[in-house]
């Protein structure tokens, strides 16, 4: 999985750290460079919402219905531990 370093001065060209985490969520349910990961979207869909973003937040709604429970379960214990330790 890719990692990325995320501060203040690095925001991908994105306007808001919510948007670079809602772009990471769109990378990874696409699979734009990596594999399909639906459990890593969602993560970082959920983390964008936290982060106030609304786009993120109705992504993260559609990408639920196509994931099993264990797969949401999953994906909601990954955030937040992310939250968590950022």
């Amino acid at each position: 999985m890719a990692r990325f370093e995320m501060n203040e001065t690095s925001t991908m060209g994105c306007e808001t750290r919510a948007d670079v985490f809602c772009e990471m969520g769109l990378m990874y349910a696409a699979g734009r460079g990596c594999d399909v990961d639906l459990v890593a979207a969602h993560k970082w869909l959920n983390i964008a919402a936290i982060k106030g973003s609304d786009r993120a937040a109705s992504l993260r709604a559609d990408l639920s219905t196509a994931m099993t429970k264990m797969q949401l379960a999953q994906a909601l214990r990954e955030a937040r531990e992310w939250m968590t330790m950022h």
